[in-house]
């Protein structure tokens, strides 16, 4: 199920909620109401209630748990997929923030280990065209994925949108640098790739630009 906006945004207009959600998001697998309860402190019932509440907003999704035992089956309780994709690619930049970006900002050893990083994301990238197409179609595949909206526009690739807004803008050295390593590891695996590869950050406000640099074949 895909969330409603409307409907979300006044499912999480409860403090509450939110910190359900957060519960479901960060346990990596489904759990009962009774599990929500303990972790927040709560009356059973009051989780049951938020995780209704949740799920009728398309946030959450609830199914049987698979369980060979006697009486009322049990009801486990995840984010819907969208949502626990996005909250792990948040974790991933978190983490990443965490390790590398307590250096001091501007420290190229601080960039390289970013690009580093990002080299390593491209690789367990599975989901990604196989290689042999188009090495751009196949960059705008795997962007797509991940939610940075691009469009190849004379040779370049536009992104229209990052998942990683709020912290590029706080360490572009960590964050972009990141995607610098993303991108060119991905565009490395094909003959065809471009010869120079440049991430121009905002350009404009909700604005990356990927300035490629191509063989007169791939054109």
């Amino acid at each position: 199920m895909k969330p409603d906006d409307s409907a979300a945004a006044a499912a999480l207009a409860s403090n509450p909620r939110k910190r359900v959600l957060d519960v479901l998001s960060r346990a990596g697998h489904p759990l009962d109401a009774g599990a929500v309860a303990g972790a927040l402190g709560v009356h059973v019932t009051t989780a049951r209630f938020h995780l209704e509440q949740l799920e009728a907003s398309g946030l959450v999704e609830r199914r049987t748990a698979q369980e060979h035992r006697k009486g009322r089956p049990r009801l486990v309780y995840s984010p819907v997929p969208s949502l626990r994709t996005a909250d792990a690619r948040e974790q991933l930049i978190d983490v990443l923030v965490q390790v590398v970006g307590g250096e001091r900002a501007g420290d190229e050893s601080v960039a390289r280990a970013s690009v580093a990083a990002g080299e390593r994301w491209a690789d367990a990238l599975h989901d990604r065209a196989d290689a042999g197409g188009d090495p751009l179609e196949e960059l705008v595949d795997v962007l797509d994925s991940l939610g940075f909206q691009p469009e190849r526009s004379s040779g370049d690739v536009l992104m229209h949108a990052c998942p990683f807004r709020e912290a590029a803008k706080e360490r572009p050295d960590v964050v972009c640098s990141v995607h610098r390593g993303m991108i060119r590891r991905l565009l490395a695996e094909s003959p065809d790739g471009p010869r120079d590869v440049r991430l121009l950050p905002f350009v404009e406000p909700d604005l990356c630009v990927i300035s490629l640099e191509l063989d007169a074949a791939t054109h």
